[in-house]
């Protein structure tokens, strides 16, 4: 498993609407593999990861995600590929006039999901990976920003995706909460699922350690020790 690459990206350009923010990308992630993108706002990061959900268009390059070539899929097949992937949001994207159950039954109905007791049983499933079976009829304004990102987190990995999105998953977030999300992924990865997580949390990276790749003058690197230190410090100048 790990020998396959589940996302192969060669001379790609990125575009932000008419804008371009990655230039000549170059990219491998292997089935099984954890990888950071970190850079400065409007680096890329979340074009980059919009663009592997097949949100954004490709102009030129190859671009193969979890069996599907980008330049050529087709309308009916991004459904199918978006099965195979979970997104993780920083602004949740929850239904908010449904109890959380219901954001997850919707979700599992929309992509096919018929039997009643087989979708009750992987909510249950799902939500008791995250440690919020006992939330399941709450409202999400009832629940803290990090209840609701467990949640949001639940709701990707409902279909069973081999392939988990997240873009700057822990930017609302504590310190601590923060870390509590990261031991969720973590277990995921153990459990085979290949993550590419954009943040700029210096402190997480550190503490949950894997491949790291720079956004930074139009293009994507594999950053030394030196380089990541230099652009987590502008990031944080960036903050105040």
């Amino acid at each position: 498993m790990q020998n396959n690459p589940i996302i192969r990206l060669q001379g790609v350009d990125v575009y932000q609407q008419e804008n371009l923010v990655l230039a000549d990308v170059h990219l491998e992630v292997r089935s099984g593999e954890w990888v950071y993108l970190i850079g400065k706002v409007g680096s890329g990061k979340s074009s980059l990861i919009k663009l592997i959900n097949a949100e954004l268009e490709i102009f030129n390059g190859e671009a193969y995600v979890a069996g599907y070539n980008l330049r050529r899929i087709k309308n009916r097949e991004i459904p199918l590929l978006r099965r195979k992937i979970g997104v993780v949001f920083q602004d949740f994207r929850l239904l908010t006039d449904r109890t959380v159950r219901n954001n997850l039954t919707f979700v599992l109905k929309a992509t096919g999901w018929k039997n009643d007791k087989a979708i009750k049983d992987r909510i249950h499933e799902v939500m008791e990976r995250v440690g919020m079976l006992h939330s399941l009829d709450r409202m999400p304004h009832e629940l803290s920003g990090g209840e609701q990102q467990r949640v949001v987190i639940a709701r990707a990995i409902l279909n069973d995706p081999d392939l988990i999105l997240a873009d700057e998953p822990s930017g609302n977030l504590d310190p601590e909460t923060s870390a509590e999300l990261m031991k969720i992924f973590r277990d995921l990865n153990r459990r085979g699922k290949t993550i590419v997580m954009a943040t700029h949390d210096y402190q997480l990276i550190e503490n949950f350690k894997a491949k790291t790749l720079l956004c930074a003058d139009l293009r994507l690197s594999n950053p030394d020790k030196e380089q990541l230190e230099i652009d987590f410090s502008q990031l944080l100048e960036q903050k105040k």
